[in-house]
């Protein structure tokens, strides 16, 4: 005869109240038939955990079903007092700062340019000062999103050298709360796994072109960023006939080819970009260089992991420059067949990917608080 599984009800209590917990998370507010049907928990042990969540402040009532038959059923929903993260992108004009709750909704918003006279840290507290008067509550963890080499401890290697985790540290301060700092293009690609491009992708390198060239590279559905931070770095990789150590493609690149085909030398790479759309011939001639050395970049890339396709983000997404590679790419599909597929987030990525990372920290540090016994509790046994 086969022995039931058996453990501590403080266990069962506490897998039963993540799945409800989960589920509101995913769902938003929902009756106790309908939480029966998908935790596939028993109406006593619904109704016993919403009462333990209900007493721990983290659900109440939020309205009634009045579309099923028979009598209205009373919907739970995470309570809203629950709290905030911060999701910031920081790139080299300015920052954007948006607060969700454990469902991932944004509840504020903000976003503004570097001030000339005031460092980022103080920049970044300000806007997420404005953003928690929007929306009152507290405030648990940021997700950052920033240009450069992000090591495992959170230290910034940028063009002015490493910093030793010194804007982690005092951004943690500023804003009093735990601060995960990631590189952009990561939590970009992690946009494009969990719902974009790469979402049925089992591998895959997003190339996102703003003001450098970076790769977020996914391999068997998990992000990989190398031993030091470095993977994906791809803005340097050679390529015939620029020099060792010459960028692929860059503001300074874009401005060189500007210069050698008479365009405007100060304008951005969108605006030759739609100069190339809208059918001048100079600006298709530099937009088709940048195409050829993206696809270049791309092939170094899939010699080595061969990944599923290669998504192509920021400016990269742009139709002219999509048109570039394609025709590039065709040039080259006898000897090395490239996949190529577009973004739906645009210059948001990096943003989208913070968003979901902070929401998915901020569910596992509330939940695991709700749900764990307080050390008074556990003393005395209850």
């Amino acid at each position: 005869m086969t022995r039931p599984l058996a453990g501590p009800q403080s266990l069962l209590r506490t897998l039963n109240g993540r799945a409800i917990l989960e589920q509101l998370a995913r769902r938003g507010p929902q009756t106790r038939a309908e939480l029966m049907a998908a935790t596939g928990l028993s109406r006593t042990a619904v109704t016993q955990v919403l009462r333990m969540l209900d007493g721990a402040g983290a659900v109440a009532a939020a309205g009634v079903d009045r579309d099923t038959r028979g009598p209205a059923a009373g919907r739970f929903g995470l309570h809203p007092g629950l709290g905030y993260a911060a999701a910031i992108h920081v790139d080299h004009q300015g920052a954007h700062v948006v607060l969700v709750d454990p469902s991932g909704a944004v509840r504020a918003e903000q976003h503004a340019p570097f001030p000339a006279a005031v460092d980022r840290v103080s920049h970044l507290a300000e806007l997420v000062a404005t953003c928690r008067r929007a929306a009152r509550g507290a405030l648990h963890l940021a997700v950052v999103a920033v240009p450069g080499i992000v090591t495992a401890d959170g230290g910034i290697r940028d063009d002015q050298g490493p910093d030793g985790g010194a804007f982690r540290s005092a951004l943690q301060t500023a804003l009093d709360c735990p601060v995960r700092v990631e590189n952009d293009v990561n939590l970009a690609a992690l946009a494009e796994l969990t719902a974009g491009a790469g979402a049925e992708l089992a591998s895959f390198a997003l190339l996102l072109l703003d003001d450098g060239l970076g790769a977020g590279i996914v391999i068997d559905g998990t992000l990989h960023r190398g031993f030091s931070g470095v993977a994906g770095e791809i803005m340097y990789l050679p390529q015939t006939p620029l020099p060792i150590g010459a960028p692929v493609v860059g503001e300074d690149v874009v401005h060189d080819l500007a210069l050698g085909l008479g365009l405007d030398v100060e304008a951005p790479l969108l605006a030759h970009l739609e100069a190339a759309r809208s059918g001048d011939a100079a600006a298709q001639e530099l937009v088709g260089e940048i195409g050829r050395r993206l696809v270049v970049a791309a092939g170094s890339v899939a010699l080595v992991l061969d990944p599923e396709a290669f998504i192509l983000g920021g400016e990269a997404a742009h139709p002219a420059l999509v048109e570039a590679v394609e025709r590039v790419a065709d040039e080259y599909a006898a000897q090395l067949p490239l996949r190529f597929v577009v973004s739906g987030f645009g210059p948001e990525a990096p943003l989208v990917g913070a968003v979901g990372e902070a929401a998915t920290a901020l569910r596992a540090t509330l939940f695991t608080r709700i749900l764990t016994p307080s050390a008074a509790s556990a003393r005395t046994g209850r």
